[in-house]
């Protein structure tokens, strides 16, 4: 009997923990649907709140009105309107481009409209050239400024969607050095007083092309991809000094880069997007899990936020859609230069 009863309780045993682990698979299946459920229902919600209801920090967490704002590419395009919506907010603007004559005039300009209260200072240098003197002057430019926020926008990208074996050298060369080598040389620059005055905002321009691979744009898609990833870790290297880095992600907008004219509800004009960005620093938009990330304006957003969570920003469909599109574009632009060429 003691033979058989020990037997009949160990039997038990195997039966109790058997039904443990039985409930304990349901929990965990029951957890699993409920998580595999929940997330794209939260996904949405996030995205929506960032994009539409929640705002960014205010400006003046990184410097106070009356420091000053670095602007790469300030000319023309988004240069122009982030150096025109900074001074309305109380900016002073260190404007850095090729053209000292656009320089000279939207220095007027914002002269005219603000007078004393905002000032600006100029320097003409062509980023493409490397030159250390180039460099050298705009550490003179700015040693002992109260530089508080960086807008590397300075980029270039190729005259028209082309095969990279059949890529310029000279653009190859131009891109490399304008869209990485200026950004990295530029922020180098500024960072360290950044740092030592314990706050800070880098924002720098990428591109859709850098986050969706873009076949006939191989070279400038590298170029802002390395942006990406260099932004991230950068801006995991200064947080801990109080400065603020956010990588700014953007489909197509309405400038000289891009060669459209029209806004549309996927395409911004430059001040829509300025707009957006200025008003969205902190929040990540679109770029959902992307760390110092933001796609901040909302067609742009919701874009990417659906293409990566459903297609995957580097799937099969996503890169012959743009190779597609991209081939097109240079069928249409090759046709135009020959007919330019015969009116000649």
């Amino acid at each position: 009997m003691d033979l058989l009863a020990k037997t009949t309780e160990s039997f038990g045993v195997r039966i109790d923990a058997s039904n443990s682990l039985i409930q304990a698979a349901v929990y965990v299946f029951l957890v699993a649907g409920i998580a595999a459920f929940a997330a794209p229902v939260i996904s949405t919600i996030r995205v929506l709140l960032s994009l539409f209801v929640l705002p960014g920090k205010s400006l003046t967490t990184y410097g106070p009105r009356g420091t000053w704002a670095l602007i790469t590419g300030a000319s023309d395009g988004l240069g122009k309107e982030f150096a025109l919506s900074l001074a309305a907010k109380g900016y002073n603007l260190v404007l850095v481009s090729r053209t000292q004559s656009k320089l000279d005039t939207l220095a007027a300009d914002i002269s005219t409209k603000y007078g004393p209260k905002v000032s600006t200072k100029t320097l003409a240098m062509d980023f493409a050239q490397n030159k250390d003197t180039d460099y050298t002057s705009l550490k003179k430019l700015i040693d002992g400024l109260d530089v508080s926020i960086l807008v590397n926008n300075v980029g270039l990208s190729h005259s028209i969607p082309v095969p990279f074996v059949e890529t310029p050298k000279q653009e190859l060369n131009d891109i490399i050095m304008i869209n990485c080598m200026a950004t990295l040389r530029v922020t180098q620059l500024v960072t360290p007083g950044m740092i030592s005055r314990k706050r800070g905002l880098v924002l720098t321009m990428a591109s859709f092309g850098g986050f969706f691979p873009t076949p006939l744009l191989a070279t400038y898609c590298g170029s802002k991809a390395f942006l990406q990833q260099w932004s991230t870790a950068l801006g995991s290297e200064l947080q801990r000094h109080g400065v603020h880095v956010q990588c700014v992600q953007s489909h197509l907008i309405t400038t000289a880069m891009s060669k459209i004219r029209k806004p549309s509800a996927l395409v911004p004009n430059p001040k829509q997007f300025v707009k957006a960005t200025l008003g969205k620093i902190g929040r990540s938009g679109g770029a959902q899990n992307v760390a110092f990330t933001s796609t901040p304006y909302w067609s742009h957003g919701l874009m990417q936020w659906f293409l990566s969570r459903f297609l995957g920003e580097r799937s099969n469909l996503v890169v012959k859609v743009n190779r597609g599109m991209h081939e097109d574009i240079r069928k249409r632009a090759l046709r135009k230069a020959e007919r330019d060429a015969k009116k000649q």
